[in-house]
């Protein structure tokens, strides 16, 4: 058997939350929750030799899947690195779960 079927997964966390991320998505939060934030990455340079983001789009969502995906969309934001997307969506996460 493979070595990497036998390892667990464990989930990157970032201020005590689940960060996920799939191609140019980043999902910050668990589905869980009544809100989760979507970081979309819509523009890259070059760094050296790897893309970083230049362009990070944030919304804060509602998890609630009987609702249309726009109607999800309670905040919405662009940032210019992944650092001020991943900071801004951790407020406003924080916020949101706890009723503020």
């Amino acid at each position: 058997m493979p070595a990497q079927a036998t390892e667990k997964r464990v989930a990157l966390m970032y201020k005590g939350r689940p960060l996920r991320r799939r191609d140019n998505l980043i999902y910050y939060g668990s589905m869980s929750d009544k809100y989760i934030i979507m970081l979309q990455v819509t523009e890259t340079k070059k760094a050296g030799d790897i893309d970083v983001p230049a362009r990070v789009v944030v919304q804060l969502q509602y998890t609630d899947s009987n609702l249309k995906s726009r109607d999800r969309v309670i905040k919405k934001s662009e940032k210019t690195s992944l650092y001020e997307a991943v900071d801004v969506a951790a407020v406003w996460l924080e916020r949101a779960l706890s009723g503020k």
